[in-house]
């Protein structure tokens, strides 16, 4: 298939600097970078996250936005008594 594309000019440099290292030209350089990175998302395994018990909360949630707002009230007043 034939078409034009704009580059960056970041992108640009980095496609000149990889022709001159591997010596090939430029339409297999471009070729290649975009099978590596459609490639990369398909060969990509799924990330797991590994669940880990915290135990009861040590505080009532009920008032999770309460203690939020006095850690953030005790916050500031700390930086204005220290000048920070």
């Amino acid at each position: 298939m034939r078409t034009t594309v704009t580059f960056d000019p970041d992108t640009a440099a980095l496609l000149r600097a990889a022709m001159h290292e591997r010596g090939v030209t430029f339409k297999q350089v471009v070729n290649d970078a975009v099978r590596a990175g459609l490639g990369a998302h398909a060969q990509a395994a799924p990330y797991h996250l590994r669940a880990t018990d915290l135990g009861p909360p040590s505080m009532p949630l009920t008032k999770a936005l309460q203690l939020a707002a006095d850690l953030e009230d005790e916050e500031l007043v700390r930086r204005l008594e220290t000048g920070r």
